[in-house]
């Protein structure tokens, strides 16, 4: 299952595109042999600075056809690493080939394309830096994939 992940800006170099960067790595590495990855980082950004309507149409591209969405939302579920392994687990068995992840500008996401989502995450109700929320994401895609291969990275 390939995974996407369409955020909102461009990270320059430097420690939090190191940490995604080794953290996507991990992940690609542990979820190969179990049907998880690669994954990608695809930034979008409306130089123009027309918000979250604007940005809709970006991320709508990137995210891809067929692509299951996740969307990154103050509002979206909150959930366990645990869960979050068995949820990508479950998309994985289901045959869904492409899930998408998408973190919103600073307005958050369009509430149209927030309605196309088929799942809604959220990392608390405290709001977060948007390089940070994708640090964090890429972290737990590679806890995802490490519970579900029985590594001892996470520990209860």
């Amino acid at each position: 299952m390939r995974v996407r992940i369409c955020a909102v800006g461009r990270l320059r170099s430097g420690p939090e595109r190191d940490l995604i960067d080794d953290y996507l790595k991990r992940f690609d590495r542990t979820g190969r042999a179990l049907g998880l990855g690669p994954a990608e980082l695809f930034e979008v950004e409306d130089k123009k600075g027309g918000g979250m309507r604007a940005e809709a149409p970006l991320l709508e591209k990137a995210i891809g056809q067929n692509a299951l969405i996740c969307t990154l939302d103050e509002r979206g579920k909150l959930m366990t690493s645990p869960d979050f392994a068995q949820m990508l687990a479950g998309w994985r068995d289901q045959g869904r080939g492409n899930v998408s992840f998408v973190i919103g500008g600073a307005d958050g996401i369009d509430p149209n394309l927030r309605a196309k989502a088929d799942a809604s995450l959220s990392f608390g109700k405290m709001v977060w830096p948007h390089m940070l929320a994708r640090v964090m994401l890429c972290e737990q895609l590679y806890r995802g994939a490490s519970i579900l291969a029985g590594s001892p990275y996470h520990r209860v």
